[in-house]
């Protein structure tokens, strides 16, 4: 179930990134569009994944729900996958286009929710807790 979260996670904060870049790209500043579309990518990607996860087939670990405090760091973290999306665009030459600012904003901001899911769920030594359906 961690590589079906992982992958819930990546997919739905690049889609969430690239629609806030396409929808309001082009009336705000791209600073502020890389850290908006970071923060709801982030934010919007863990509220998906665990209500897909809370519907799952019962098997794997149990790590349906998210603690709101993974879910706090992962969107202070996505300032600064707004701010990295926005350096690697300016530098890729593709900072007018605001749909790539906020699909990076999006992925990045995943990529460190996913890793702080991870970092949370992993317990050495611990068999994992399997759900009872």
């Amino acid at each position: 179930m961690t590589s079906a979260s992982v992958l819930i996670v990546l997919l739905v904060g690049a889609v969430v990134g690239a629609l806030v870049g396409l929808l309001i790209g082009g009336s705000i500043d791209p600073w502020y569009l890389a850290l908006l579309a970071g923060f709801l990518g982030s934010t919007i990607a863990a509220v998906v994944r665990s209500a897909i996860l809370a519907r799952g087939a019962g098997i794997g670990p149990d790590d349906t729900s998210m603690p709101g405090l993974v879910t706090v760091y992962a969107a202070i973290a996505s300032l600064g996958a707004g701010s990295l999306a926005l350096d690697i665009a300016e530098r890729s030459g593709l900072a007018t286009v605001p749909v790539w600012i906020g699909t990076l904003a999006g992925l990045f901001a995943a990529i460190l929710t996913a890793i702080l899911m991870v970092t949370y769920y992993t317990h050495p030594g611990q068999s994992p807790k399997v759900k009872k359906r």
